[in-house]
This record gives C-alpha cells, structure tokens and sequence, in this order.
C-alpha cells in the first residue's frame, strides 16, 4: 500500500501518485458543484448568491484546517522516507493530540464570530440569514476535517495516494445524496446542504482512520508511542502553522475580494460563484500535482536525495503546462454551457459573467500550476515559511484588486483577482526554490546516493 518515491523515474511516480490523488479532488469538487447546483436549480439565485458569498470566509477558515494538516503530514514523510518507522509512528501520535485541541478551539471561535464577520464583509441584507445557516454549520463541522485530513495526510506520507481517494469519493457520494434529500424532500433551505456536507465528510473520516488502523501495519501506535513529546509538537506546529496561515492569508486577500464583488449585487456573487466552482474543478490537477510534490519532496529529502527534486520539478511543470492549455480551450468552447448548469438559461447577465470569469482565469493556468507546483515542493523540503510570504504576495493582489480595480471596472476586476495573485506568488517562489535548494544542500551531509538514469 505504501509507495516509496525516492527511487525510479521522477516522471512516471509523479503520475502515478497523482492520478488517484485527482480523482479524488475531482470527486470533491463534483460534489461542490452538484451542491451548487441543486442549490441555484431548486432554491434559486438568491440562496445560490448565499452559499457563494460565505466561499472566501469558508475558504480562510476550512483551508487553515486543511493546511495544517497537510503540513503535520510533512514530519511523517520525513520519517517513513528515511526508514525511521517508530518516529513515524510518535508524529502520527502527536498529530491526533494537535488535531484534538486545534480542532476544539477553531469551532468555538468561529462560531461565535461568523455573523460578524459576514456582516463586516458588506453581505447583502437579502442572502445575508442564509450565508449565516451555512456557514454556521460548515464551522460546526471543523472537527470532521481535521479528522479527514489528518489521516488522509498521513497515509499519502507513507506514499499511498489511493486509499485516501476512496473515502473521498464515499463522502461525495453521501453529500450528494444528503442534499438532494435534505434540500428537496426535507426542504431545509442552504442548511440542508451544509449538514449534508458535514455529515459525510465525518463518516469519510471515520472510514478512513478505522481502515487506516486495520490495514496499515506501520501506522498501528503502540501505547508508549501515544505519549505527548514537547519537540515533536513543536516540530509539527512549526510545519503546519505556516502551512495553515499560507492558505488564510491568501484567504484574507479572497474575502477582500469577495466583499468588493458583494457592493455589486447578488447577481455578481452568483456569477462569482459559479464561476469559481467550475474554476476549482478545472483546477483539479493542480491540487493533484501540488499534494504529489509535497510527498515526493518530502520523502527524497527523508533520503538524502537531492538531485531528484529538481527531476521531479521539470517533470510536473510539464504536466502542469500541457494540462494549462486544455483548461483554456475547456472555457472558450464550453464556458456558457457550462454556466447553464447552475441557473436558468434565461439569466443572461449571470451566464456571460461566468464566462468572461472563466476566460480570464484559464487563460493564467501556466502561472497557477507553478504557484501549486513550487510552492508545495518548497513545503515538502521542509520551509513551510515561504508558504506564508508566498501568500502575502497573494492576499496584497487580491486586495488590489478589490480595493482598487472593482470600483472602476467592476465585474471584470473581480475576474482579474486570482490572475495577478498568481503573477505575484510565483515572482516570488520561482527564486525561493533555488534559495532553498542551495541552503539544503549546505545543511545536510554529503549524498552517498550516486545518482543513476533514472
């Protein structure tokens, strides 16, 4: 089950470790954009416009939790790439303790302070009660994807990109189900479809650890390893802190954004939001090539490895160049009929929005599968940090363009946001990976690795 990556051609690990992985991320946005639509279809544009404006705050809060974890998952690979399997063992241990307390302190907080929040970001007074039944119950949630992404970060760590796909595809198939039962027959509005949301990612998460413990013989913690250790917590916190933060600021940058879209009406938000969601599931890959890059840098660096990050890099820019391009042609032939699916034919307005929304951000996808790329094999190297500054240059973006390009040209400022975010992170990442190349090369003893053809 468990994959070692630090031997054999970079090319043919990199797709093979990332094809489960986007089956599994296409899934997920399968079942965000069903959810999108039954809401838009059988509850209309309003409620439509109420689950989208909640998407950057939803984004700040639910991706610190999923970049936490992904980074307590780096510490792991480490460990299982250099053979150390009982240290592996104490980090997954000292995981389930950061994720318990996290997890407790994210909810209560976030749920005391979502309606403000909303209301600071200028939600329009008609979707504003339901952007508050959402997102209340999505934060409610926080523990279930703590849960989910630990353990799905741990088993990717030992290298199995598959297992974790297989409970996603299990939640997206119960969200789905839920929603058309909780939002149809039960009628329960957008809280139906948060509660679908949340219930199916708990018993994702569920199914996954209870697998995890049967199956996986070197993940099994024996009890002097569940001891809580001072160091290794640091250690964690020190990768997933950064790692968290990276995905928040750049959220901070998105909810500036998304406030600057709310000034122009709910039909704005609804464009916006159906935009972004057929944006996520074409950005499919992406998320797939960055997660790979995480564990094939974390694992080679485990090693000793060096020379092979580079390998590695070269082979998923190309992947990531070839798929840009399709992307593109995808929302130049298929972009208003792609549209159609989330509102009435005759929301014309809406309907071309969606299309120059998808336009402009396709036609920046080179741009962005270096942003997903860099970044994360920078994070599996093992400096979360640059994450953040990566990031900073994102929300700076995002922030001008809402502060000052919505204003003047409106929609299609709002359009140009990402774009220029991803301009910005990789004018910064690009020179930060050969920085922290050169200093890993300095820290770490000579390879004893000769490199051979690989």
């Amino acid at each position: 089950m468990t994959k070692d990556l630090t031997k054999g051609n970079p090319m043919k690990l990199i797709i093979s470790f990332a094809v489960p992985l986007l089956f599994g991320f296409l899934f997920q946005q399968f079942y965000n954009l069903v959810d999108t639509m039954i809401v838009g279809r059988f509850l209309g544009v309003d409620d439509l416009a109420a689950v989208g404006s909640t998407g950057s705050i939803n984004f700040l809060v639910i991706g610190f939790c999923m970049g936490v974890c992904n980074g307590f998952a780096i510490p792991v690979s480490h460990k299982f790439g250099a053979g150390d399997y009982v240290g592996m063992r104490k980090y997954v241990a000292n995981c389930a303790w950061l994720g318990l307390v996290f997890s407790v302190v994210m909810t209560v907080v976030t749920a005391i302070l979502c309606r403000n929040i909303l209301v600071w970001m200028k939600t329009p007074a008609n979707i504003i009660d339901g952007a508050y039944d959402y997102i209340f119950i999505i934060f409610i949630g926080i523990p279930t994807v703590y849960l989910y992404n630990i353990v799905a970060g741990v088993i990717r760590a030992t290298g199995d990109s598959k297992t974790p796909v297989v409970f996603l595809v299990l939640s997206s198939i119960i969200n789905i189900v839920l929603d058309l039962y909780f939002i149809i027959s039960l009628h329960m509005g957008v809280a139906g479809a948060a509660w679908a949301t949340v219930i199916s990612q708990g018993v994702s998460g569920v199914a996954c650890l209870v697998y995890m413990v049967k199956k996986f013989e070197i993940l099994r913690i024996r009890r002097e390893e569940w001891k809580v250790d001072g160091h290794m917590m640091m250690v964690l916190c020190g990768m997933g802190v950064p790692m968290g933060l990276q995905y928040s600021i750049t959220a901070i940058g998105s909810v500036i954004l998304q406030t600057a879209a709310n000034t122009l009406g709910s039909a704005a938000v609804a464009a916006m939001t159906a935009g972004g969601r057929i944006g996520s599931f074409l950005a499919c890959p992406f998320d797939a090539m960055g997660s790979t890059m995480a564990t094939y840098g974390g694992q080679n660096v485990g090693a000793g490895k060096l020379y092979r990050l580079g390998k590695g890099l070269k082979a998923c820019v190309t992947l990531g160049v070839g798929y840009s391009v399709i992307a593109f042609l995808i929302a130049v032939f298929f972009g208003g009929p792609l549209a159609q699916l989330f509102v009435d034919g005759g929301e014309a307005e809406i309907i071309a929005n969606v299309r120059v929304f998808l336009l402009w951000n396709t036609a920046f996808y080179i741009p962005l599968a270096l942003v997903n790329i860099v970044r994360f094999l920078i994070q599996g190297m093992g400096f979360p940090k640059f994450a953040i500054l990566a990031g900073v240059f994102e929300m700076i973006a995002r922030s001008l363009a809402g502060f000052g390009l919505v204003p003047i040209i409106g929609f299609t400022g709002v359009c140009l946001g990402s774009p220029i975010a991803w301009l910005m992170a990789d004018a910064f990442l690009i020179p930060a990976y050969f920085h922290v190349s050169k200093v890993l090369q300095k820290r770490m003893v000579p390879q004893t690795d000769v490199p051979q053809a690989v």
